[in-house]
């Protein structure tokens, strides 16, 4: 049976459209969209909802960890992050990342591309718990999810594991492919840690195997170049930085995402554009690590677009991962409008970004057209914010002065999962607020 969603705005691939009503078919995918002269509207400015392309969901659990000396780089901030994942038990993991998922959506992301390493028991035994219990999560708050299993095998480069990385490790590809089998029913791909957990020579057989047990189109994720640490590493054990030796291993192509890339040498940025791999940044958390930036305007220069994940979730918000693109840019290069084009700038980075974050996940998602699903972003209108401001600057005036609190309601397969900016989905407050407490009081201790 179909339904019906209109809209006074619609952002389409096209441009911005005026009073549109969309048919969403029972599989919620768009079925048709067609014109319509007036309401009642079911939302002011509908757009494609934005596909976060990158989320560790456990580490949700992370707000909170005093900002000290004791934790002042990405490596001592890591030590912490190991104490929070080796307290966690499947529930607790459930708990903490349906509240997640549910934030996820208020502030815009309708779909995620979890990036799972925590897969295994706290004692190291194998179980498939974990990832089950982030499914679970994602059914339970609305999201539309990729989960990502991901294959850690070394401690760094040249190094074994360590004790605190013993629920990350499978020892093999057997193993690994074990996993994806259990997991294969429902969409997935595969994601190597990085080249400090997986040396480039295994990465042909990843492949094949992904290839062979999921789907040869089935995304491929990769952190790279995130910490100068690991660019020197990497040159000095393989005569080259993490991307180039990237690319001497595999094929990078559209099915691979880059994340991070913060490092990327000018001939490495080059080569990202040239092979059309995809760029995932994530800019609340480079800052909240203190990775560095990206050389954006270079990349948009040569026509490349990013996505955009919110990995640590210590804030979320889709518009700010965007605003901080854009303001990062200006605080380097010392001017305004930095990744601008002729459509302004909040128009071109969402558009872009959520096509961007729809190939990166392998979903239909990311833009308003029949086929896709029926995954929206609605703004209120009439909120203060764009008081006066034309229909075609609602955008602009959006990623430089708003936040997640314009948004009206969220949908994801034409169904309402935010209402008046309040998920329809109630997640377990007091759970959650029961597991903050205790790992807190354990990180204390």
């Amino acid at each position: 049976m179909l339904r019906t969603l209109t809209f006074e705005y619609l952002l389409t691939p096209t441009g911005l459209e005026k009073g549109r009503r969309l048919t969403v078919g029972d599989d919620g995918r768009i079925a048709t969209i067609e014109p319509v002269a007036d309401g009642p509207w079911d939302g002011g400015f509908a757009l494609p909802g934005m596909p976060n392309a990158h989320s560790h969901a456990f580490q949700r659990a992370l707000v909170g960890v005093p900002e000290t000396r004791a934790t002042d780089s990405f490596w001592s901030w890591r030590e912490a992050m190991y104490t929070v994942a080796n307290a966690l038990e499947p529930e607790d993991l459930k708990v903490i990342a349906a509240r997640a998922f549910t934030e996820m959506l208020s502030a815009g992301f309708t779909s995620v591309g979890e990036f799972h390493y925590l897969h295994h028991a706290r004692d190291g035994s194998r179980t498939l718990d974990m990832a089950l219990a982030v499914r679970e999560a994602a059914r339970e708050a609305g999201i539309r999810m990729t989960l990502l299993p991901v294959l850690y095998q070394r401690g760094g480069f040249n190094r074994p594991p360590a004790v605190e990385q013993r629920r990350f490790i499978h020892e093999s590809l057997d193993e690994f492919g074990r996993l994806l089998e259990q997991l294969r029913a429902e969409p997935c791909g595969v994601a190597p840690h990085s080249l400090r957990a997986v040396p480039p020579e295994i990465l042909p057989a990843l492949v094949a195997l992904t290839d062979e047990v999921l789907s040869p189109r089935a995304p491929l994720h990769i952190h790279v170049s995130e910490q100068i640490r690991e660019v020197n590493e990497c040159r000095a054990l393989y005569g080259r930085p993490p991307i180039a030796c990237l690319d001497d291993s595999v094929t990078l192509d559209e099915r691979w995402s880059l994340v991070h890339a913060t490092h990327a040498e000018p001939a490495e940025i080059e080569l990202l554009h040239a092979r059309r791999a995809n760029l995932v940044l994530c800019p609340l958390t480079e800052a909240y690590l203190g990775d560095g930036l990206f050389a954006l305007p270079e990349f948009v220069a040569r026509g490349g677009t990013f996505a955009v994940g919110s990995d640590s979730n210590a804030r979320l918000d889709a518009v700010e991962e965007l605003r901080l693109s854009e303001y990062g840019q200006r605080l380097v290069t010392r001017r305004r409008s930095v990744l601008s084009g002729t459509l302004g700038l909040g128009l071109p980075l969402w558009r872009e970004a959520a096509e961007t974050g729809a190939r990166a996940l392998g979903q239909a998602v990311g833009r308003i057209v029949p086929g896709a699903f029926a995954d929206l972003a609605v703004l209120d209108l009439e909120n203060g914010l764009f008081a006066g401001v034309a229909p075609e600057q609602v955008l602009d005036a959006w990623v430089i002065g708003g936040s997640a609190a314009q948004i009206d309601s969220v949908y994801v397969g034409g169904e309402r999962r935010v209402e008046h900016g309040e998920p329809t989905r109630r997640i377990d407050s007091s759970g959650f607020a029961s597991v903050m407490r205790r790992l807190h009081e354990s990180m204390r201790s």
